[in-house]
Protein backbone atom coordinates (compact mmCIF):
# COMPACT_ATOMS: atom_id res chain seq x y z
CA UNK A 1 0.00 0.00 0.00
CA UNK A 2 2.77 2.41 0.99
CA UNK A 3 6.02 3.42 -1.12
CA UNK A 4 8.97 3.19 0.42
CA UNK A 5 10.46 5.28 3.50
CA UNK A 6 12.60 7.86 1.92
CA UNK A 7 10.25 9.22 -0.97
CA UNK A 8 9.96 12.70 -0.68
CA UNK A 9 6.13 13.25 -0.21
CA UNK A 10 4.39 15.03 -2.96
CA UNK A 11 2.07 17.80 -3.25
CA UNK A 12 -1.89 16.78 -2.11
CA UNK A 13 -3.37 17.10 -6.05
CA UNK A 14 -5.35 14.12 -6.09
CA UNK A 15 -6.62 11.61 -3.81
CA UNK A 16 -4.55 8.78 -5.66
CA UNK A 17 -1.53 10.62 -4.58
CA UNK A 18 -2.36 10.45 -0.72
CA UNK A 19 -0.95 7.80 1.48
CA UNK A 20 -2.26 8.74 5.09
CA UNK A 21 -4.56 11.34 5.90
CA UNK A 22 -4.70 12.58 9.95
CA UNK A 23 -7.27 13.50 11.30
CA UNK A 24 -7.54 15.90 14.10
CA UNK A 25 -10.29 16.54 16.06
CA UNK A 26 -10.58 20.19 18.02
CA UNK A 27 -12.63 21.96 20.41
CA UNK A 28 -11.02 24.29 22.25
CA UNK A 29 -7.75 23.47 22.29
CA UNK A 30 -5.46 26.17 20.99
CA UNK A 31 -2.23 25.32 22.33
CA UNK A 32 -3.05 21.87 21.52
CA UNK A 33 -3.02 22.16 17.96
CA UNK A 34 0.27 24.95 18.49
CA UNK A 35 2.14 21.87 20.17
CA UNK A 36 1.07 19.06 18.36
CA UNK A 37 0.75 20.00 14.59
CA UNK A 38 4.55 20.87 14.06
CA UNK A 39 5.08 17.69 15.54
CA UNK A 40 3.17 16.32 13.12
CA UNK A 41 4.55 17.54 10.22
CA UNK A 42 8.08 16.59 11.55
CA UNK A 43 7.21 13.28 12.60
CA UNK A 44 4.92 12.13 8.72
CA UNK A 45 8.01 13.93 6.77
CA UNK A 46 10.34 11.50 8.47
CA UNK A 47 8.55 8.55 7.29
CA UNK A 48 8.66 9.13 3.67
CA UNK A 49 4.68 8.78 3.03
CA UNK A 50 2.36 11.61 0.69
CA UNK A 51 0.44 12.79 3.67
CA UNK A 52 -2.10 15.62 4.89
CA UNK A 53 -3.26 16.78 8.04
CA UNK A 54 -6.91 17.62 8.28
CA UNK A 55 -8.33 19.59 11.31
CA UNK A 56 -11.34 19.68 12.33
CA UNK A 57 -12.70 22.74 13.94
CA UNK A 58 -16.19 21.77 15.87
CA UNK A 59 -17.32 25.03 16.52
CA UNK A 60 -14.54 26.49 18.77
CA UNK A 61 -13.98 29.62 20.00
CA UNK A 62 -12.00 32.44 17.94
CA UNK A 63 -8.85 32.05 19.95
CA UNK A 64 -8.46 28.34 18.45
CA UNK A 65 -9.85 29.52 14.91
CA UNK A 66 -6.87 31.76 14.98
CA UNK A 67 -4.39 29.06 15.86
CA UNK A 68 -5.67 26.86 13.13
CA UNK A 69 -5.34 29.33 10.64
CA UNK A 70 -2.01 30.15 11.59
CA UNK A 71 -0.98 26.79 10.79
CA UNK A 72 -2.91 26.89 8.22
CA UNK A 73 -0.79 29.40 6.63
CA UNK A 74 2.50 28.17 7.93
CA UNK A 75 2.15 24.66 5.90
CA UNK A 76 0.08 25.52 3.38
CA UNK A 77 0.78 22.15 1.21
CA UNK A 78 0.35 19.43 4.13
CA UNK A 79 -2.15 20.90 6.30
CA UNK A 80 -6.04 21.74 5.82
CA UNK A 81 -8.76 22.93 7.98
CA UNK A 82 -12.35 21.91 7.94
CA UNK A 83 -14.97 23.95 10.00
CA UNK A 84 -18.46 23.08 11.92
CA UNK A 85 -20.39 26.49 12.55
CA UNK A 86 -21.45 24.91 15.69
CA UNK A 87 -20.16 22.42 18.22
CA UNK A 88 -21.51 18.94 16.70
CA UNK A 89 -19.32 16.38 18.72
CA UNK A 90 -16.39 14.31 18.42
CA UNK A 91 -18.12 11.43 16.42
CA UNK A 92 -19.65 14.35 14.03
CA UNK A 93 -15.65 15.59 13.29
CA UNK A 94 -14.57 12.52 13.17
CA UNK A 95 -17.03 12.02 10.06
CA UNK A 96 -16.38 15.15 8.62
CA UNK A 97 -12.57 14.63 9.20
CA UNK A 98 -12.57 11.15 6.91
CA UNK A 99 -15.47 12.03 4.43
CA UNK A 100 -12.73 14.99 3.85
CA UNK A 101 -9.43 13.09 3.59
CA UNK A 102 -7.93 12.05 0.19
CA UNK A 103 -5.36 9.30 2.04
CA UNK A 104 -5.58 5.42 1.47
CA UNK A 105 -4.88 5.40 5.51
CA UNK A 106 -7.07 7.88 7.84
CA UNK A 107 -5.36 8.15 11.15
CA UNK A 108 -6.97 9.55 14.25
CA UNK A 109 -5.93 11.21 17.10
CA UNK A 110 -6.71 13.53 19.60
CA UNK A 111 -5.26 17.12 19.73
CA UNK A 112 -5.04 17.25 23.26
CA UNK A 113 -1.32 16.01 23.51
CA UNK A 114 -1.93 12.38 24.56
CA UNK A 115 -1.04 11.04 21.42
CA UNK A 116 2.65 10.80 20.12
CA UNK A 117 3.08 11.35 16.69
CA UNK A 118 6.22 9.05 16.51
CA UNK A 119 3.93 5.99 17.49
CA UNK A 120 2.09 6.26 13.96
CA UNK A 121 4.77 4.49 12.17
CA UNK A 122 4.02 1.68 14.54
CA UNK A 123 0.08 1.73 13.56
CA UNK A 124 1.02 2.03 9.57
CA UNK A 125 3.35 -0.92 9.73
CA UNK A 126 0.77 -2.87 10.44
CA UNK A 127 -0.98 -2.14 7.35
CA UNK A 128 -1.85 -4.49 5.30
CA UNK A 129 -2.23 -7.59 6.44
CA UNK A 130 -4.54 -5.62 8.63
CA UNK A 131 -7.69 -3.46 7.78
CA UNK A 132 -7.56 -1.44 10.97
CA UNK A 133 -4.80 -1.06 13.75
CA UNK A 134 -5.62 0.59 17.17
CA UNK A 135 -2.97 2.40 19.42
CA UNK A 136 -4.00 0.25 22.54
CA UNK A 137 -3.53 1.99 25.60
CA UNK A 138 -1.58 -0.79 27.63
CA UNK A 139 2.13 0.57 28.40
CA UNK A 140 1.88 2.67 31.27
CA UNK A 141 -1.29 4.92 31.10
CA UNK A 142 -2.30 6.53 34.21
CA UNK A 143 -5.54 7.71 33.57
CA UNK A 144 -8.25 7.75 36.69
CA UNK A 145 -8.60 5.26 39.02
CA UNK A 146 -12.44 5.36 37.68
CA UNK A 147 -11.81 5.67 33.91
CA UNK A 148 -9.31 2.75 34.24
CA UNK A 149 -12.05 0.33 35.26
CA UNK A 150 -14.49 1.70 33.09
CA UNK A 151 -12.51 1.20 30.47
CA UNK A 152 -11.56 -2.37 31.24
CA UNK A 153 -15.34 -3.11 31.47
CA UNK A 154 -15.97 -1.83 28.54
CA UNK A 155 -13.21 -3.86 26.46
CA UNK A 156 -14.25 -7.06 28.62
CA UNK A 157 -17.95 -6.79 27.45
CA UNK A 158 -17.18 -5.71 24.44
CA UNK A 159 -15.26 -8.77 24.01
CA UNK A 160 -17.84 -11.30 24.97
CA UNK A 161 -20.29 -10.15 22.77
CA UNK A 162 -17.95 -10.12 19.94
CA UNK A 163 -16.06 -13.27 20.47
CA UNK A 164 -12.70 -11.17 20.34
CA UNK A 165 -9.91 -10.18 22.84
CA UNK A 166 -10.16 -6.48 22.61
CA UNK A 167 -7.39 -4.54 24.28
CA UNK A 168 -8.68 -0.73 24.00
CA UNK A 169 -12.02 -0.70 22.30
CA UNK A 170 -12.41 3.48 23.37
CA UNK A 171 -9.05 4.33 21.76
CA UNK A 172 -8.99 7.41 19.57
CA UNK A 173 -5.48 6.53 18.06
CA UNK A 174 -5.92 4.36 15.26
CA UNK A 175 -4.80 3.38 11.49
CA UNK A 176 -7.61 2.66 9.24
CA UNK A 177 -8.36 1.58 5.63
CA UNK A 178 -10.78 4.51 4.31
CA UNK A 179 -11.94 2.63 1.56
CA UNK A 180 -13.24 0.98 4.45
CA UNK A 181 -13.93 3.40 7.03
CA UNK A 182 -16.83 5.05 4.51
CA UNK A 183 -18.83 2.49 4.87
CA UNK A 184 -19.25 3.25 8.47
CA UNK A 185 -19.52 6.25 8.92
CA UNK A 186 -23.31 6.31 9.12
CA UNK A 187 -22.87 4.75 12.30
CA UNK A 188 -21.01 7.04 13.63
CA UNK A 189 -23.25 8.64 16.96
CA UNK A 190 -22.33 12.60 17.39
CA UNK A 191 -20.93 12.00 20.34
CA UNK A 192 -17.72 9.89 21.88
CA UNK A 193 -18.55 6.79 20.82
CA UNK A 194 -16.72 6.83 16.65
CA UNK A 195 -13.71 4.58 17.82
CA UNK A 196 -16.40 1.60 19.31
CA UNK A 197 -18.38 1.96 16.51
CA UNK A 198 -15.43 1.65 14.10
CA UNK A 199 -13.62 -1.11 16.24
CA UNK A 200 -16.96 -3.09 16.26
CA UNK A 201 -18.38 -2.87 13.25
CA UNK A 202 -14.80 -3.76 11.64
CA UNK A 203 -14.61 -7.38 13.94
CA UNK A 204 -18.36 -8.28 13.42
CA UNK A 205 -17.68 -7.99 9.46
CA UNK A 206 -14.94 -9.64 9.28
CA UNK A 207 -11.98 -7.17 8.56
CA UNK A 208 -8.28 -7.70 10.28
CA UNK A 209 -8.29 -6.02 13.39
CA UNK A 210 -4.84 -5.39 15.46
CA UNK A 211 -3.66 -4.18 18.36
CA UNK A 212 -0.34 -1.98 18.92
CA UNK A 213 0.50 -0.65 22.33
CA UNK A 214 1.46 2.57 22.49
CA UNK A 215 2.03 5.12 25.38
CA UNK A 216 -0.46 7.54 26.17
CA UNK A 217 0.99 10.94 27.56
CA UNK A 218 -0.60 13.49 30.02
CA UNK A 219 -2.77 16.08 28.68
CA UNK A 220 -1.27 19.12 27.91
CA UNK A 221 -4.57 21.24 27.62
CA UNK A 222 -8.14 21.00 28.06
CA UNK A 223 -9.94 18.85 29.99
CA UNK A 224 -11.91 15.95 29.26
CA UNK A 225 -15.36 16.33 27.76
CA UNK A 226 -16.55 12.69 28.46
CA UNK A 227 -18.71 12.02 31.58
CA UNK A 228 -18.69 8.85 33.49
CA UNK A 229 -22.22 8.14 34.38
CA UNK A 230 -23.94 9.56 30.85
CA UNK A 231 -21.54 8.77 28.41
CA UNK A 232 -21.07 5.41 29.86
CA UNK A 233 -25.06 4.73 29.72
CA UNK A 234 -24.39 5.25 26.04
CA UNK A 235 -20.79 3.34 25.53
CA UNK A 236 -23.09 0.35 27.00
CA UNK A 237 -25.80 1.15 24.36
CA UNK A 238 -23.64 1.33 21.34
CA UNK A 239 -22.09 -1.84 22.13
CA UNK A 240 -25.38 -3.21 22.41
CA UNK A 241 -26.87 -1.94 19.06
CA UNK A 242 -23.19 -2.80 17.11
CA UNK A 243 -24.02 -6.04 18.36
CA UNK A 244 -27.34 -6.30 17.41
CA UNK A 245 -26.53 -5.14 14.03
CA UNK A 246 -24.04 -7.91 13.27
CA UNK A 247 -24.29 -10.84 15.45
CA UNK A 248 -27.61 -10.65 17.04
CA UNK A 249 -28.24 -13.96 18.42
CA UNK A 250 -25.11 -13.48 20.53
CA UNK A 251 -27.33 -11.34 22.40
CA UNK A 252 -31.20 -13.19 22.17
CA UNK A 253 -29.83 -16.65 23.10
CA UNK A 254 -28.51 -15.55 26.36
CA UNK A 255 -31.66 -13.49 26.99
CA UNK A 256 -33.63 -16.84 26.29
CA UNK A 257 -31.49 -19.24 28.34
CA UNK A 258 -32.08 -16.64 31.35
CA UNK A 259 -35.84 -16.95 31.07
CA UNK A 260 -35.53 -20.39 30.56
CA UNK A 261 -33.73 -20.54 33.74
CA UNK A 262 -35.94 -18.48 35.76
CA UNK A 263 -39.08 -20.74 33.81
CA UNK A 264 -37.63 -23.74 35.25
CA UNK A 265 -36.71 -22.52 38.72
CA UNK A 266 -40.88 -20.96 39.05
CA UNK A 267 -41.65 -25.00 37.63
CA UNK A 268 -40.09 -26.14 40.27
CA UNK A 269 -41.10 -24.16 43.26
CA UNK A 270 -44.58 -24.42 41.90
CA UNK A 271 -44.24 -28.35 42.28
CA UNK A 272 -42.70 -28.35 45.78
CA UNK A 273 -45.24 -25.68 46.72
CA UNK A 274 -48.13 -28.09 45.51
CA UNK A 275 -46.62 -31.11 46.10
CA UNK A 276 -48.16 -32.43 42.72
CA UNK A 277 -47.59 -32.03 39.31
CA UNK A 278 -48.32 -28.24 38.51
CA UNK A 279 -47.03 -25.82 35.88
CA UNK A 280 -47.80 -21.98 37.19
CA UNK A 281 -48.85 -19.27 35.54
CA UNK A 282 -45.57 -17.50 36.09
CA UNK A 283 -43.54 -20.79 33.98
CA UNK A 284 -46.08 -20.50 31.25
CA UNK A 285 -45.42 -17.05 30.76
CA UNK A 286 -41.43 -17.67 30.97
CA UNK A 287 -41.75 -20.35 28.94
CA UNK A 288 -43.15 -18.63 26.05
CA UNK A 289 -41.32 -15.01 26.55
CA UNK A 290 -37.88 -17.37 25.95
CA UNK A 291 -39.86 -19.13 22.79
CA UNK A 292 -40.68 -15.73 21.71
CA UNK A 293 -37.10 -14.08 22.37
CA UNK A 294 -35.41 -17.03 20.52
CA UNK A 295 -37.72 -16.47 17.65
CA UNK A 296 -37.02 -12.88 17.16
CA UNK A 297 -33.44 -13.90 17.60
CA UNK A 298 -33.31 -15.90 14.69
CA UNK A 299 -35.47 -13.85 12.22
CA UNK A 300 -33.05 -10.47 13.86
CA UNK A 301 -30.13 -12.50 12.42
CA UNK A 302 -31.50 -13.44 9.33
CA UNK A 303 -31.90 -9.80 8.77
CA UNK A 304 -28.22 -9.23 10.14
CA UNK A 305 -27.14 -11.75 7.51
CA UNK A 306 -28.43 -10.33 4.51
CA UNK A 307 -27.35 -6.56 5.30
CA UNK A 308 -23.40 -7.30 6.50
CA UNK A 309 -21.37 -6.78 3.46
CA UNK A 310 -17.34 -7.30 3.08
CA UNK A 311 -16.07 -4.46 1.41
CA UNK A 312 -12.60 -4.81 -0.39
CA UNK A 313 -9.83 -7.49 -0.92
CA UNK A 314 -9.09 -10.10 1.55
CA UNK A 315 -6.08 -9.61 3.72
CA UNK A 316 -4.33 -13.04 3.57
CA UNK A 317 -0.69 -13.80 4.50
CA UNK A 318 0.38 -16.60 2.32
CA UNK A 319 3.05 -18.90 4.39
CA UNK A 320 6.87 -19.14 2.73
CA UNK A 321 7.99 -22.84 3.05
CA UNK A 322 10.93 -23.06 5.93
CA UNK A 323 14.61 -22.70 4.44
CA UNK A 324 16.14 -25.90 4.01
CA UNK A 325 18.14 -26.77 7.09
CA UNK A 326 16.28 -24.12 9.20
CA UNK A 327 15.44 -24.74 12.74
CA UNK A 328 11.87 -25.63 13.44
Amino acid sequence: MFDKPGDSPQSNSGRDQLEVSVVLPVYQEPQGVRDLIPELVAALASLGHRYEIIAVDDGSSEETQGALRALRTAYPDVVRVVRHLTNRGNGAALRSGIRAARGEVVVTMDADGQHDPRHIQSLLQELPPYDLVIGARTAGYAGPWYRNWANRFYNAFAGWLSHRKIDDLTSGFRAMRREIVLHFLPLFPEGFSAPTTTTLGFLKAGYNVAFVPVEVGPRTGGTSKIRLWQDGARFISLILRMIMLYDPLRIFVPAGFLLALLGTVAWVAGVVNASRLVFPNSTIFLFTACLLVWLLGMISDQIASNRVHYFGDESLVEMEPDEPGASR
